[in-house]
């Protein structure tokens, strides 16, 4: 069976996107993991990336199943979240958002494969859109973040590599 041409270089972006974002986990000093005005703290801007990336590679809205460590509020990078709160401050370390990222990249794959490219809808009702193009507004979601990410630790004398596709 040939594997789907397309799901394969979809999957290829997302996990060279996912790469480079752990690059830069890994290259952020302690100082600059927690940095930035509340609620955008750069761990907080990861951590958002990555849940979203994982909850709109699901078929649906309800098929996702959050990280073992997910706490609602820890996504929000706005003042307060749907119900008027605001975003509690509660740091995840480095070393746990590099274990869910690995758990993300470990199943890109199947999750794509999982997934009806063809549907004219994206399984998630506020994106009245086709599940391919909510795919790619899901990989733009992951790129802008990392970039916010990479401009940071740029700022501060750090300098991410490129991967251009994982395989």
């Amino acid at each position: 069976m040939n594997p789907d041409p397309l799901k394969s270089a979809l999957a290829g972006q997302f996990r060279a996107q996912l790469k480079m974002m752990r690059q830069c986990i890994e290259l952020c000093p302690d100082e600059l993991w927690a940095s930035g005005q509340h609620p955008r703290a750069l761990w907080r801007i990861v951590y958002h990336a990555l849940f979203y990336t994982q909850y709109y590679l699901m078929p649906h809205h309800e098929a996702n199943t959050p990280w073992e460590k997910h706490q609602n509020q820890a996504v929000v990078l706005w003042d307060d979240d749907e119900e008027g709160m605001p975003p509690v401050e509660t740091t995840y370390s480095r070393e746990d958002i590099i274990g869910y990222l690995d758990q993300i990249d470990g199943q890109v794959v199947s999750w794509l494969d999982a997934l009806d490219l063809t549907s004219p809808e994206s399984g998630f009702p506020w994106y009245k859109i086709p599940k391919l193009d909510h795919v790619l507004v899901n990989l733009r979601h992951l790129g802008i973040h990392l970039g916010q990410v990479q401009q940071v630790l740029f700022e501060n004398g750090h300098d991410p590599d490129w991967t251009s596709v994982v395989r």
